[in-house]
């Protein structure tokens, strides 16, 4: 019995200094992907403040509409979409 116990332990050991590595390499794989995932994640945040305030979303279109009035019909069809994504999202 003493024996096995010997035996487990020295397996688990492997077994940990195993995961150890595997995520010291996992950590080493994503390096390249920390700015990518960063600027998703503020893209995420920033979806999520315009649905909890979407009238934000309309004085800003209004204030577009006002400031350059050609080019707001193709500004107004993005927020229109962006805020259709959103919700989508939210009901997800």
């Amino acid at each position: 019995m003493n024996r096995k116990l010997t035996q487990l332990a020295a397996h688990r050991q492997q077994l940990i200094a195993k995961a150890a590595a595997q995520r010291t390499a996992l950590r080493q794989d994503l390096v390249p992907w920390h700015a990518r995932l960063a600027l998703v994640d503020r893209g995420v945040a920033i979806l999520q403040y315009v649905g909890r305030h979407p009238i934000m979303m309309l004085g800003a279109a209004i204030l577009l509409a006002a400031l350059r009035p050609q080019r707001s019909g193709k500004w107004l069809q993005r927020g229109w979409l962006a805020w259709q994504v959103g919700r989508r999202l939210r009901r997800s």
